[in-house]
């Protein structure tokens, strides 16, 4: 077993280096570990036996027994000479050598008690730290196990185990700049290792650096061309990138190496869903379906084409398996009481709690006044800065803020997102009020008025991006630069963009065709009333196009050429916002063409009174 390894300790020259026959327990001992160390255990224990002879109680013969044990494959023979050598004399190499032993028959808990010890007497062993990582890491416990690994390295920053134990932990803690670090680390301790740069591609990824992770991925692809994974990662980055035709043919070499691999199929489907494609789309998933039951993955990204399509009794229905996939789902609660499934409500009190993101809570917002027309007694939990925006829904007793964390009794609990299906929800039974938001108090929009100073042109809000962490962030956000060709047509720029980009920020700040009052928007109650002093919102898709089309005001939304769900294809308006227009990107996937088309329908639009 590695780390099992001693030299004697007390230095001595053996009898065959000076000719003579050991008669000492030290020399006997020292010829014990050099005839270990030349792999004749026989003779071996043979010397060690003859100096416990003369002292029974020699700790170095004592643990020497034990060694030679476990490489006989006696564990607990070995075990229980550890323990009379350590008892004689509890030295640092003593106790990790029991926990390895130890570890070795999973043992952990005692193992872990070894290696603290161990610790003890010597604290600046990087090896020693490593270990009790390992152990921890055995036990679960694994932010202990990342604290040992990191001590480690700052002990010898060359260890390349511990760095990349390090970047395994942090990668799955979702902690993906430091992981980076790490790998980086093991990069240059270890130059051109295949496994690493996989490792360290998909951390590129995590920090939205989608070029570091197709380099990365091609990289280690040119070092192991039989490695699957690596494949695979290309055909995620250039998907990322927009490549989905390069994507497409990487997944294919993918599949070659492993066939019906149901990850590999549901990344072509998706890349196939980029182009358009969707039938064939929906028959891979099908095929995944086929060859991996109950693939959580394949069945939401089906049900999510489903939807796209208008098919929305299957779409509802499939969009469950998020339960099944923990990046989906570990942020909504386990709850003792039962979620509802469509059942009466009367008289029940019914919990109705954020599961996604901001613009899905404001989209299915409208379903709450409904639950409680049936009877029930509503209380929704959002966002923080959702809470003073949704706290004013008809039929709503309560609304908590998701950082309040206590919550009051109640009967059933509901996500946002499954309020559609559980009012059966179909493309013609859409609840589409023109405005079921609470309109902002008169007091509110008088104050940003006066703000704003006299109306004497179009008003106009522009949002330009979102969410960096979306996962279709690069097809959905633009640059502040490519609205410029709008700025000059005859209309006031209001930004309601919120946290700009860096490179945005330099570009806001020299456009003073552009008036930013967003540092006074502290929670969307304030934004829906700057939005009820516009003319017009002109936005991407994010949690602005919902809050401005749930108020019922003039919403222009950009839309890339393979959209969210919930925009459906091929139609220039929006079943859930009849204040909704829809502008979409061709199959060029260029957002200039559908900022002209926005700028000739602006020298067209008809401003209605914002109240």
């Amino acid at each position: 077993m590695s780390g099992l390894e001693q030299r004697s300790s007390d230095g001595e020259r053996t009898a065959e280096a000076d000719g003579s026959a050991p008669s000492t327990p030290q020399a006997l001992c020292a010829e014990g570990f050099r005839l270990r160390s030349a792999g004749r255990s026989l003779d071996a224990v043979h010397y060690c036996r003859k100096a416990l002879s003369i002292d029974p109680n020699r700790a170095d013969a004592l643990h020497l027994m034990g060694l030679l044990s476990f490489d006989e494959g006696e564990c607990d023979l070995a075990l229980a000479w550890m323990a009379r050598a350590i008892r004689q004399d509890p030295k640092a190499e003593y106790l990790k050598h029991l926990g390895g032993v130890l570890q070795h028959v999973k043992r952990y808990e005692e193992a872990l008690k070894a290696f603290d010890k161990a610790i003890a007497f010597q604290p600046d062993s990087a090896e020693l730290w490593r270990s009790l990582g390992e152990v921890l890491l055995k036990l679960d416990r694994e932010d202990e196990a990342l604290l040992s690994y990191q001590r480690a390295l700052q002990l010898a920053p060359g260890d390349f185990d511990a760095a990349l134990k390090s970047g395994v932990l942090l990668h799955r803690q979702g902690r993906w700049g430091e992981a980076l670090a790490h790998f980086n680390m093991c990069e240059a301790l270890r130059p051109n290792h295949a496994p690493v740069l996989n490792l360290r591609a998909i951390a590129h990824r995590g920090v939205g650096d989608h070029q570091g992770y197709l380099s990365d991925s091609l990289r280690a692809h040119a070092l192991d061309p039989a490695d699957a994974e690596s494949c695979n990662n290309a055909g995620d980055a250039l998907l990322s990138l927009g490549r989905e035709e390069e994507a497409i043919a990487w997944f294919d070499k993918a599949l070659l190496l492993l066939p019906d691999n149901p990850t590999i199929l549901t990344n072509k489907a998706q890349a196939i869903s980029q182009c358009r494609c969707l039938d064939e789309a929906m028959a891979i998933y099908s095929h995944v379906r086929s060859v991996a039951p109950g693939h959580a993955m394949a069945e939401w990204n089906l049900a999510l084409l489903r939807l796209l399509a208008g098919d929305f009794a299957a779409g509802w229905a499939g969009r469950e398996a998020r339960w099944k996939i923990p990046s989906l789902s570990a942020g909504y609660p386990k709850f003792r009481q039962p979620m509802w499934r469509g059942e009466p409500v009367a008289g029940k009190t019914m919990l109705i709690h954020a599961d996604e993101g901001l613009g899905d809570t404001i989209q299915f917002a409208r379903y709450a006044p409904m639950l409680g027309a049936r009877g029930a007694r509503v209380i929704l939990v959002v966002a923080d800065a959702l809470q003073p925006l949704l706290s004013e829904l008809p039929g709503v007793v309560q609304c908590l803020k998701l950082s309040e964390g206590r919550l009051p009794d109640f009967d059933m609990h509901c996500p946002f997102s499954s309020l559609p299906p559980n009012f059966a929800t179909t493309l013609d039974t859409i609840p589409a009020a023109t405005s079921y938001l609470q309109q902002p108090a008169p007091e509110r929009i008088k104050a940003w008025e006066e703000r704003l100073g006299p109306r004497k042109r179009l008003r106009v809000g522009l949002v330009w991006s979102g969410s960096l962490a979306h996962r279709n962030d690069q097809n959905r956000s633009i640059p502040l630069n490519m609205l410029a060709r709008i700025l000059d047509t005859d209309a006031t720029f209001v930004s309601l963009q919120k946290d700009p980009r860096p490179a945005d920020t330099s570009v806001l700040a020299e456009r003073n065709e552009i008036i930013d009052l967003t540092a006074q928007l502290t929670d969307f109650a304030v934004t829906a009333a700057l939005v009820s002093c516009l003319d017009l919102v002109v936005t991407v898709d994010t949690s602005v196009a919902h809050l401005a089309g749930a108020l019922g005001r003039p919403t222009w939304i950009m839309l890339p050429y393979m959209p969210d769900y919930r925009w459906l294809l091929d139609r220039g308006d929006s079943p859930w916002y009849p204040t909704v227009r829809l502008f979409r990107q061709d199959a060029a996937r260029d957002y200039a063409p559908v900022v002209d088309r926005i700028r000739a329908a602006l020298a067209a639009f008809e401003p209605r009174d914002p109240r």
